[in-house]
């Protein structure tokens, strides 16, 4: 197998969403021989067979499912093709879920409670209008969304027919899941459903996400987010004069949260981060604004610094709004603290057994294995404890969440979709 390096990720454009988990990458040799076993299997290698035959088509299902824009909150229409799709591949039932999670069920043979999930996510960060037409140059596609997530919906699809064509069957169950909600204010409304109040028993899930082979994310970068508002009468420039300004308040907001944040995240304490991203309201040039707000980032590797910081942003917040009011101008501002996003942390053990599956499995390809740290689907599970790992979806690209976006398909591209058939089957159990 050709040896691929983890360059390719800096070409994704995803090393600032993952970070390195700084963990050992040692396998235990019975896994080495579990995935080993696996692959000398015939049902496997026919499967392995197909998935390069199916080449072109995955291809032409990749860039059907790019062309269905599917923008934050109004993933449906993409959902409906990709339900098609995973029907026509061979699922044993379908169903979309009260959020929109597409769910396609594979019954396995034992008769044991408890699911092994597999996801891609349906929704992108662009917005309605956004021309999403895939262009070919050379052996290049371009569009919006066409490396994020769009590729791992079309290799899952792929998968569900190998599996089919190859008659393999699973001792448990298997979920077959386009999930909604992963991007942005999205929250990972889709994984807090299935995990929160699906009532589906979740043994065990794996996210296709990300670029190369070789990132295994094992571990959740926790976020908190915020809409800071700060409201007030609003007036004329000059007549109003001297009248509670809210811009001015959120310009003493940011300062003092900045101070106080700072301080903080520059101590001896586990990367934590923050960072205001927008800001906005107002009228004209010469009106006082009657609102002004901003939306606020924190990330942290620790649940307790990612609460720590939360509460830093809370107490500046109050502190900087009664010492504006307090100033001297006439009138006040009154502020709301509006939660937009919550994905909790959470770290796997390497030494746990889809960790070390989906180790062996990427080592089997000739890759170096790498645990990471990111922020995507499975935060949710992880943070309950519930095993999972998030992996590439092959190929080359970049141009992540921009206009530009670009995909290859070179080899590896086939090659993830095997990996991600060999993590299934290993965590699932091949029936014998």
């Amino acid at each position: 197998m050709k040896k691929i390096h983890l360059g390719l990720v800096v070409a994704f454009g995803l090393l600032s969403n993952f970070v390195v988990a700084q963990e050992s990458t040692t396998i235990d040799k019975k896994y080495n021989k579990e995935i080993a076993r696996l692959v000398k299997s015939k049902k496997v290698k026919a499967a392995f067979t197909f998935i390069e035959e199916q080449k072109d088509q995955t291809t032409e299902d990749h860039i059907t499912l790019t062309e269905v824009l599917a923008p934050p909150f109004k993933e449906d229409q993409k959902g409906v093709v990709f339900a098609k799709m995973l029907k026509e591949a061979g699922v044993d039932s379908i169903w979309t879920d009260k959020v929109g999670n597409v769910i396609g069920l594979k019954k396995g043979s034992s008769g044991t409670s408890g699911y092994v999930g597999i996801d891609a996510h349906l929704d992108v960060v662009f917005p309605e209008g956004t021309d999403v037409t895939v262009k070919k140059v050379g052996d290049t596609l371009k569009a919006p969304g066409i490396g994020d997530d769009t590729r791992a919906l079309a290799n899952l699809i792929t998968m569900v027919k190998a599996m089919n064509k190859a008659d393999i069957k699973t001792e448990k169950d298997l979920l077959i899941v386009g999930t909604v909600g992963e991007e942005g204010l999205g929250d990972l409304r889709g994984m807090k459903y299935i995990f929160n109040d699906s009532g589906l028993k979740i043994d065990s899930w794996i996210a296709i996400d990300g670029g190369s082979m070789g990132s295994i994310s094992n571990a959740g970068l926790g976020s908190k987010r915020y809409k800071v508002l700060i409201k007030g009468k609003g007036g004329h420039s000059w007549g109003a004069f001297e009248l509670a300004n809210p811009h001015h308040a959120l310009g003493k907001a940011i300062d003092v949260f900045s101070k106080a944040a700072w301080t903080y995240t520059s101590g001896d304490i586990p990367k934590t981060s923050f960072n205001v991203g927008r800001i906005g309201g107002g009228t004209s040039v010469n009106s006082i604004p009657f609102e002004s707000w901003m939306e606020v980032d924190m990330r942290a590797i620790s649940p307790e610094n990612l609460d720590d910081i939360e509460g830093i942003l809370k107490t500046s917040v109050e502190k900087a709004i009664t010492e504006y009011n307090a100033s001297g101008v006439k009138g006040e501002v009154t502020y709301e603290l509006i939660k937009i996003g919550d994905r909790p942390s959470g770290e796997l053990s390497p030494s746990i057994p889809l960790v070390q599956r989906s180790m062996a499995a990427t080592a089997y390809f000739g890759v170096d294995p790498s645990l990471r740290r990111g922020s995507t689907n499975i935060n949710i599970p992880v943070s309950k404890g519930i095993p999972a790992v998030c992996i590439g979806r092959g190929g080359q690209g970049g141009g992540a969440h921009s206009l530009h976006e670009w995909y290859i398909n070179d080899e590896p591209g086939d090659e993830s979709i095997k990996l991600a058939l060999l993590i299934t089957l290993a965590q699932a159990g091949l029936e014998k």
